[in-house]
């Protein structure tokens, strides 16, 4: 199924992303957990992607095979350490597998590497327009409701989105933010130039107070002073903070659903205990 008729639908859905193994020694176990999360019956499952090998040769791999159990799944795809060549490969591997549905981003620069140079790809937008060529995919693309890392301007942000957009994103899909008036501000903004593709907010149930920490130190992502205090008393108890950061990130979805925001996504992390308690918890208001 393709991810734009669920869209829609305008109904209320629940998403998890998983990511695949590092290595082969580990991918039963990654498999497994999948598998698990995708017994839930999720409305779909995106599977992440590595460029430069390790992860990347598993995307395919676990996107099929969540497929073969009944769920949708969406393929990440990156392209700045790609070529043009390679990113034919992959789509033609991933039409091949029935995968419809494609997460076409840019990624990150490798370290050590200038900004600046000159690649095959520069920006997402690019990826886009390829795989729009390529086949009949349905496509999506990130947006970042608090700015890119690397923008100085929102608005220089918001042009780069549209531009994403017009090259044939069919929707879109939210780094993890904390503050749901931060997403309310940005579908106002974004809105307002004329990007009307169905927005998916991306949730983070945060199970780890120093892991979240550095996450939000290089994203950039703010923390709201009430989930602070749930960070400062709870982080250094694995199991407290798991049971809060669930229930915090059920209240932002709850909040979001009651405000129009209907597809939710979960940045899940190959856990299917927090899978399935957040998907508990939404028992009768995501059916």
């Amino acid at each position: 199924m393709k991810l734009s008729t669920l869209f829609a639908s305008k109904k209320p859905s629940l998403s998890f992303e998983v990511f695949p193994p590092k290595s082969s020694d580990s991918f039963e176990s990654v498999r497994q957990a999948t598998e698990e999360i995708a017994a839930l019956s999720p409305h779909f499952m995106s599977v992440t992607y590595g460029a430069g090998g390790g992860t990347s040769d598993y995307t395919v791999s676990i996107a099929a095979n969540l497929l073969q159990h009944g769920v949708t799944p969406l393929a990440h795809l990156t392209c700045l350490s790609s070529s043009k060549e390679k990113i034919k490969e992959l789509l033609s591997d991933l039409k091949a597998n029935g995968i419809e549905n494609i997460l076409a981003l840019r990624g990150d620069i490798p370290q050590g590497e200038d900004a600046g140079a000159k690649r095959e790809y520069q920006y997402a937008s690019e990826l886009v327009a390829d795989i729009k060529k390529y086949g009949d995919f349905c496509i999506g693309g990130a947006c970042y409701p608090e700015g890119h890392t690397e923008s100085v301007h929102t608005a220089d942000d918001i042009r780069h989105l549209k531009e994403k957009v017009m090259a044939g994103c069919d929707f879109l899909t939210t780094q993890m933010f904390f503050d749901n008036n931060i997403l309310y501000n940005f579908l106002y903004k974004i809105r307002e130039q004329g990007i009307t593709v169905p927005v998916v907010a991306g949730i983070m149930p945060v199970t780890n107070g120093k892991q979240i920490k550095r996450i939000c130190a290089l994203s950039g992502t703010y923390l709201p002073q009430r989930f602070k205090s749930i960070v400062d008393t709870f982080g250094d108890n694995p199991e407290a903070m798991k049971q809060a950061g669930i229930a915090y990130a059920t209240e932002q979805i709850i909040d979001l659903l009651a405000n129009g925001v209907n597809a939710i996504h979960v940045y899940s992390m190959n856990k299917p205990d927090v899978a399935r308690k957040i998907q508990e918890n939404l028992s009768q208001i995501i059916k």
